[in-house]
């Protein structure tokens, strides 16, 4: 009777580590993010001066949506320039970084890696080939760099990271000049359980 009792308590402790070790190790979905609009400043063709200023567009990844400036959030996007809330640019805690790897290999965030907005670098680096898109300057269209991961510290001290899809309406494949730009789809996961694993 003594060693059918040891067994019953070893088997639960054992299923009882590994309802533990799932938790632990459970990873969190990737969402997808279609359609988000921001348009760039639109200037003037000869002159380069701005016309016509338009506003960013705030992210919240906890709420997986865009969100009032006034609220909590963590990212914003505008044109091909995306701000962190921290810095030149926000008064939160955000930072950010570009990762050279595939999305699904990013299995961290190294908080030795996030940067916030200054007045001469943006934690996510601006300009064609510098950080998430190349610039065609022959037919004008901008396209995501592959292997390039988007890792950021939320506003809220947790973790997010993202992959931009698509600078086009509807992500076609071959986008023409004529195509609504400035409208990304992205996949992102956000870990909200305040580890830094993706």
């Amino acid at each position: 009777m003594k060693h059918t009792f040891l067994l019953l308590v070893a088997f639960t402790m054992f299923f009882a580590s590994c309802k533990k070790d799932e938790v632990i190790t459970a990873h969190p979905e990737t969402q997808k993010i279609t359609n988000l609009h921001a348009p760039a400043d639109v200037r003037d063709q000869q002159t380069g001066e701005i016309i016509q200023e338009n506003p960013y567009i705030y992210f919240s990844f906890a709420k997986a949506d865009t969100v009032p400036q006034t609220e909590s959030w963590d990212i914003a996007f505008k044109g091909t320039k995306i701000i962190t809330n921290s810095g030149v640019s926000g008064s939160g805690n955000a930072k950010a970084t570009i990762i050279a790897s595939t999305f699904d290999d990013v299995l961290e965030a190294n908080d030795a890696d996030l940067a916030i907005d200054t007045d001469t670098q943006l934690a996510i680096p601006y300009g064609s080939d510098n950080g998430w898109y190349h610039y065609n300057p022959t037919n004008h269209l901008i396209t995501p760099i592959a292997g390039r991961v988007i890792v950021v510290k939320t506003n809220d001290g947790k973790y997010a990271k993202m992959e931009i899809l698509s600078y086009y309406k509807d992500a076609p494949a071959d986008p023409t000049p004529t195509t609504q730009d400035a409208t990304l789809t992205f996949n992102f996961v956000y870990q909200g359980d305040g580890t830094n694993k993706f």
